[in-house]
């Protein structure tokens, strides 16, 4: 489980920063590639993912009836992610159909999950995207999914976007779009990754004061020295409590 601390830490940094922390671990393939969110106010995402996985629809299996009653994958799943985590959906990079619509998305939001991620399509996107909420989608699809989608499973290990995603595995979100952070490294790369925001931040109002990029993106020794006795300096002028 995400300590509060991280996930607070996560909602103020940017995934193109993630990106760059978990490289540094070898981690290159992070970044769920082909989706993009549809309301652009949407606050930023953090949460364990919650798996959906989708295998192409077979028509004598895929029609209509199946959503009655109990036990079909995709409104089990809607209903049992926890508050917090963040539905991830595996549909194969089809975005032919919808991978869900806006009375889903809405109980989502309602039962407090943090967000949706699917390389699939969305339904009913007009609407979706007038909620304050973050749904990225591969895109805006009016067909449902039973036309090209057969929700098998939850909670599996998928793959969204061509980027693997264990159930557990911490999801960011942000206006570039989302990375994946495994589950067993996300409270040091949360660390490290608010202790590298503070440095850029720190960079970029040098370059907006007209600094050059040598010696101080990536920082000389000198420059790590002026960063560390300006991050001393604005601690002591900081007000307590």
């Amino acid at each position: 489980m995400l300590s509060s601390y991280s996930r607070e830490a996560l909602k103020k940094v940017s995934t193109a920063t993630l990106t760059t922390v978990l490289f540094k671990r070898g981690l290159r393939n992070v970044f769920i590639q082909g989706v993009f969110l549809l309301n652009r106010n949407a606050p930023p995402m953090v949460g364990e993912a919650y798996t959906l996985r989708y295998i192409p629809a077979r028509e004598d299996v895929d029609l209509l009836g199946a959503f009655e009653g109990r036990g079909h994958p995709q409104r089990e799943a809607i209903e049992a992610c926890p508050s917090g985590h963040v539905l991830m959906m595996d549909a194969r990079r089809d975005a032919s159909a919808a991978t869900g619509g806006d009375i889903l998305m809405t109980r989502l939001q309602v039962r407090g999950v943090a967000g949706v991620v699917t390389d699939g399509g969305l339904r009913d996107s007009q609407t979706i995207e007038k909620l304050p909420w973050p749904a990225y989608c591969g895109a805006r699809s009016a067909p449902l999914n039973l036309v090209r989608h057969h929700a098998i499973d939850s909670q599996v290990p998928i793959g969204c976007g061509g980027v693997p995603v264990y159930p557990g595995d911490v999801m960011v979100g942000d206006q570039e779009g989302v990375v994946v952070i495994p589950a067993n490294i996300a409270e040091e790369v949360a660390k490290e990754a608010a202790a590298q925001t503070v440095f850029e931040d720190w960079v970029e109002e040098r370059v907006k004061e007209g600094r050059s990029i040598f010696g101080l993106y990536p920082p000389s020794p000198e420059t790590k020295a002026e960063f560390e006795a300006w991050k001393k300096n604005a601690a002591k002028n900081t007000p307590k409590g």
